[in-house]
C-alpha cells in the first residue's frame, strides 16, 4: 500500500452559496418539530449510477419488509440530478426527502443550514459504526462546525483502466504510474477504429461534474489551476491550455464515436462492451467492469494510478453521499434508510445477492476486511484506496490554492463557472470552436469570479 498522503488537506472549509434564495430554518436534527408524517413513504432523488440502481432493486425486499417504510426512488442522469437537487434544495422546495449529493455541494448546503446534520444519529447508533466510516469521506461531508450533513455511499478517486488482452496483442506494458505522454502513445497503437475500437474514452459531456471532472485533474498534473491562492484566474494560462489541447486533441483523435455526448455512464458502457481500449475515470467503476453478468470485460482489466505529468499522483476525491434537506417532514424515516443505505449490513446484502464486486465501496474500513470482497475486488482495491489517500484536495497541483478540492473549486460559483467553460471545451471536441476560444471565454467568467471572491 503507497505510503498515506498528509492529512492536513482533511478540515474541509464552507464556504457561502451565490444563490437568490436565503438558507432555510427547519427542524432540529433528529426531526424536532417536524416530525414525521402517519405516512410511511419517503421519497429519494439520486443519480443514475450502477450502485444507485442496485439499491433500487434491493429497498423493496428488504428495507422496506424490515421496517415497513416505502421508498419511492427518481434517479436522473448526472447533470439532470445536480440541477434537480438544487433547485429543490435551495429553493426548499420539499420534493425530496433524501437525495444523493456530492463532496461539492455538501459543506456550502451545511453552511446554509439546508440539511439536517447526522452526526447526532450516526454517533448514537452503535449497529451503525460511524468510526468505521473512512476519514476523507466523512471530512468531505463535514460543516465547519464539525458535523457530518450527509452519509457516504461510496466514495472514489480516479484512476486508468486498460484492457489487457488489448495490451497483450500488441505486446504492450501499462506501467503502474503511467505519464499522459505513454497514454497517449499507447492510444495511438490501440486505436482500431476498423474493429470498432476506439484507443482510449474519455469524457467529452458538458458540466463541471462530467467533462471537467477528468479533465481538471489533467489540469493539476500539467501545472495548470483555475485560480491562483490570491484568486487570480488562470483559465487561459499557458498550462491550462497545453492540458486542455492536450485531451481534446487526445478525445478527438483517439477517443470513443460521439465524445461530445460521452459521460461517465457512456464510458462506462463503451469500456465494458470493449470498445475501447483504456479509460481514465471514477475508482467505482471497476465493480461494475468486473461483474460478468454486466460486462463483457470481465477478468481483462488492469488498474493503474491516474496519469501524471508533473505531479506525483493526480486522482480526484469525491463521494456520493446520502442527505436530508430540512424541509423532510420525515426526518426519522429518512434517517432509517440513510442508515440502512451506508451500513455495513448493506454491503453485506449487495454482496450476497448481486455480487461482490458490486458492493459500494470506498466508504468503510471494514469493507477491505472481508474474505469475499477482497477476493473479487483484487485486482483493484489496492489501487483503489491508494488513489484516494494520496488525493490531496488542498494542494492537487504545483502552486497553492484558494479553495479546497481536486477535480472542482469548493465555491458556490464553480458549478455555474466549470459548467460554462466545458460547454466551450466540448464544442472544441465536436469541432465547432477552438480550445483558444473556448479557455478565452472562460478566462473572463473567471475573472468575474474572481471579481466577487476578492470583495
Amino acid at each position: 500500500m503507497p505510503k498515506k498522503a498528509p492529512q492536513r488537506w482533511l478540515a474541509i472549509a464552507a464556504a457561502g452559496l451565490l444563490l437568490l434564495t436565503a438558507g432555510c430554518s427547519g427542524a432540529g436534527s433528529t426531526g424536532g418539530g417536524s416530525g414525521d408524517s402517519g405516512d410511511k413513504t419517503i421519497t429519494a432523488l439520486m443519480v443514475g449510477n450502477p450502485q444507485m440502481e442496485d439499491i433500487q432493486k434491493l429497498t423493496a425486499e428488504n428495507f422496506t419488509k424490515q421496517t415497513g417504510i416505502t421508498v419511492k426512488f427518481t434517479i436522473l442522469p448526472e447533470n439532470e440530478l445536480r440541477d434537480k437537487v438544487t433547485q429543490d434544495v435551495a429553493n426548499q422546495g420539499g420534493q425530496y426527502d433524501v437525495a444523493t449529493v456530492g463532496a461539492y455541494e455538501v459543506p456550502i448546503w451545511a453552511k446554509n443550514n439546508w440539511l439536517h446534520e447526522l452526526s447526532t444519529q450516526a454517533q448514537a447508533d452503535s449497529a451503525y459504526d460511524a468510526g468505521d466510516l473512512l476519514k476523507p469521506m466523512v471530512q468531505s461531508l463535514t460543516g465547519e462546525d464539525g458535523k457530518m450533513y450527509a452519509a457516504p455511499f461510496y466514495g472514489e478517486s480516479s484512476f486508468l483502466m486498460y484492457n489487457k488482452e488489448l495490451f497483450a496483442a500488441k505486446g504492450l506494458t501499462m506501467p503502474e504510474h503511467p505519464t499522459w505522454a505513454q497514454v497517449a502513445d499507447f492510444a495511438a497503437k490501440l486505436d482500431d477504429k476498423g474493429k470498432g475500437v476506439a484507443g482510449i474514452c474519455l469524457r467529452g459531456l458538458p458540466g463541471w461534474g462530467e467533462l471537467f471532472a477528468p479533465l481538471t485533474t489533467v489540469v493539476n498534473t500539467y501545472g495548470g489551476t483555475w485560480f491562483e491562492k490570491d484568486w487570480t484566474p488562470k483559465v487561459n494560462s499557458p498550462e491550462f491550455t497545453a492540458a486542455t489541447q492536450f485531451y481534446v486533441d487526445l478525445v478527438k483523435k483517439h477517443g470513443e464515436s460521439g465524445a461530445p455526448q460521452a459521460g461517465f455512464t457512456e464510458c462506462l458502457n463503451t469500456f465494458g462492451q470493449g470498445k475501447a481500449a483504456m479509460w481514465y475515470d471514477a475508482t467505482s467503476a471497476a465493480g461494475t467492469l468486473e461483474d460478468k453478468n454486466a460486462s463483457k470485460v470481465a477478468g481483462k482489466v488492469g488498474y493503474a494510478y491516474a496519469p501524471v505529468h508533473k505531479t506525483e499522483y493526480s486522482g480526484w476525491l469525491w463521494t456520493w453521499a446520502w442527505a436530508m434537506p430540512k424541509t423532510t417532514k420525515k426526518a426519522d424515516a429518512s434517517w432509517k434508510f440513510i442508515s440502512w443505505a451506508t451500513s455495513k449490513d448493506y454491503e453485506k446484502l449487495v454482496g450476497e445477492k448481486l455480487g461482490w464486486s458490486r458492493v459500494p465501496s470506498g466508504k468503510r474500513t471494514s469493507t477491505y476486511a472481508i474474505p469475499e470482497y477482497k477476493e473479487s475486488a483484487a485486482a483493484f482495491a489496492d489501487v483503489t484506496l491508494g488513489s484516494i489517500e494520496h488525493a490531496d484536495p488542498q494542494n492537487p497541483g504545483v502552486q497553492p490554492r484558494p479553495a479546497l478540492g481536486v477535480q472542482f473549486v469548493g465555491i458556490p460559483e464553480f458549478a455555474d463557472l466549470g459548467t460554462k467553460v466545458s460547454q466551450e471545451v466540448s464544442a472544441s471536441i465536436a469541432g465547432s470552436n477552438t480550445v483558444d476560444k473556448a479557455l478565452a471565454d472562460g478566462q473572463k467568467l473567471a475573472e468575474d469570479v474572481a471579481s466577487k471572491q476578492k470583495k
